[in-house]
């Protein structure tokens, strides 16, 4: 496929989200009715009504879509989840059955791991969603339904439009649950389908103004070998597929953790030598959020104490993060669970300038695929 004159696919792909989401988005949304429609869900509304939990199995970025996808099915529809990793979802003997509800995710629909999860779980009496980017997929075919992202087709190794498509396939899917089980009003669920029609735009704006500072940063921290990659609640697993895009196209060992666990353990490894990159974003409208957006506030003067070198993704107009952290990239406002869609962004540029300032292979990392059919 054509590079679209962008010098790597894998740049091409992180500035076509803003279309991947509203192709995923749009056509199944009615802002007037206040409904989300998944026909391709394919399971009965009283199915859904009856589930007890939700399983989410997956890998690599796909798990980070999962885990991100627990706290918006869970803060939506109040329904347990429990997410897994797809290579060890057979050999613990999963507790599931009818009743239950399985997601398995992959951009490819083909991934081997996946795939053995799904039917171990089909095996066991649970009704199963895919979530695939490519229609007709192995993974598709075999699910009682499905939902694809209409990212188009990703060619660089590393996923970057598939991600952002899958958290919000995610977000649709939370809100459909919530429509289907009464858990959400009309009105609240207007309010929800406004704030994620609103991403696109959002994540044109992050594309504009974000590529700069991200291509300053690689220059400076191209020869670091460790970064350490914090976020609280929903942002953790956006911090840790910052972690690993920086990993798989830089091959810099970066580790993404939860903020609040730095004090058992990580804080020792904090000094001038190990940068930080914490997400700080606040959503002033959630009290939840305001309270871990100043939990991350105090985080920051203690990694500055230490001397640490910090990075921050914040909420336009933060002068109080600006103030504190060394660099500061910042993004639009928007709701709590949908603020990591916006927050990946950077961390994706920021990977693939340091891939570029190295002069390693952007697309093609050393050992990987992009489907993985062999275990």
């Amino acid at each position: 496929m054509d590079k679209g004159g962008f010098p790597h696919y894998m740049l091409k792909e992180i500035f076509e989200q803003p279309q991947g989401l509203r192709n995923t988005v749009t056509p199944r949304v009615s802002l007037e009715r206040g409904q989300v429609r998944l026909d391709d869900v394919r399971i009965h509304e009283d199915d859904l009504r009856a589930l007890q939990r939700i399983n989410i199995v997956a890998s690599g970025t796909s798990r980070h879509a999962g885990l991100a996808g627990q706290f918006m099915i869970q803060e939506l529809v109040n329904l347990p989840v429990e997410v897994d990793y797809a290579s060890e979802f057979e050999y613990r003997n999963p507790l599931i059955g009818k009743g239950e509800l399985t997601i398995v995710i992959t951009q490819s629909g083909e991934t081997a791991d996946t795939t053995a999860a799904q039917r171990e779980a089909k095996a066991k009496g649970s009704r199963t969603i895919a979530i695939s980017n490519v229609i007709d997929s192995t993974i598709a075919r075999e699910a009682d339904g499905v939902l694809y992202t209409y990212a188009g087709p990703e060619i660089s190794i590393a996923s970057t439009k598939a991600f952002t498509a899958q958290l919000a396939v995610l977000y649709l899917f939370a809100i459909y649950l919530g429509q289907v089980r009464g858990t959400l009003r009309e009105d609240t669920i207007r309010k929800h389908l406004r704030q994620l029609l609103e991403l696109p735009q959002k994540t044109e704006t992050v594309l504009q103004s974000a590529p700069p500072s991200c291509e300053r940063l690689a220059e400076q921290y191209h020869s670091v070998q460790d970064f350490l990659y914090l976020g609280r609640a929903v942002h953790y697993p956006i911090a840790m597929d910052g972690a690993l895009k920086l990993k798989e196209v830089s091959y810099v060992h970066a580790e993404g953790y939860p903020t609040g666990e730095t004090k058992h353990g990580p804080n020792a490894l904090i000094d001038e030598s190990l940068p930080v990159v914490i997400i700080a974003t606040c959503d002033p409208s959630d009290e939840a959020a305001v309270r871990r957006y100043e939990k991350n506030v105090a985080n920051i003067r203690n990694f500055k104490e230490q001397s640490g070198r910090v990075v921050a993704i914040a909420t336009d107009g933060d002068e109080q993060v600006r103030n504190l952290a060394d660099h500061t990239i910042f993004v639009p406002p928007a709701s709590e669970l949908l603020s990591p869609i916006l927050e990946i962004v950077p961390l994706q540029l920021f990977a693939y300038y340091m891939a570029v300032e190295k002069g390693l292979d952007v697309d093609r990392p050393r050992n990987l695929v992009k489907s993985v059919t062999l275990e």
